[in-house]
């Protein structure tokens, strides 16, 4: 697997602990719908949270949020309302970004709560 792979896939499952700490249950990881990924999936109280992971090696070139572009928020609201209906779920959605990078010998996680709307 290429490193960049294995840096995105160890951001998800810090995320996922990150998550699981603060209160949110994992309904689905890496869920797709025709060309959109969404990495997870997390219910919140009465919300469904939508979470893209970003994660870098490094800021050096911008904050890992900075790369999620209008063409990829496009996708992940297709994939979420596919979801929302094959599943017949009543529940709020909200999309959310946890930015993961690398500082020195550890990972700094940011959680971007409402991080963009849909349109």
């Amino acid at each position: 697997m290429a490193e960049h792979n294995e840096l995105g896939k160890l951001g998800e499952e810090l995320a996922v602990e990150y998550l699981k700490k603060n209160g949110y249950t994992i309904l689905d990881t890496n869920w797709t719908f025709q060309k959109a990924e969404i990495d997870i999936i997390a219910k919140i109280e009465n919300t469904l949270t939508i979470i893209e992971v970003k994660t870098r090696s490094s800021i050096e070139f911008g904050l890992p949020q900075d790369f999620v572009k209008p063409k990829k928020i496009q996708l992940l609201v297709k994939a979420v309302d596919a979801y929302v209906n094959n599943k017949k779920l009543d529940l709020d959605v909200r999309f959310d970004i946890i930015a993961v990078h690398k500082e020195a010998k550890s990972f700094a996680i940011e959680h971007l709560i409402d991080a963009f709307y849909h349109f």
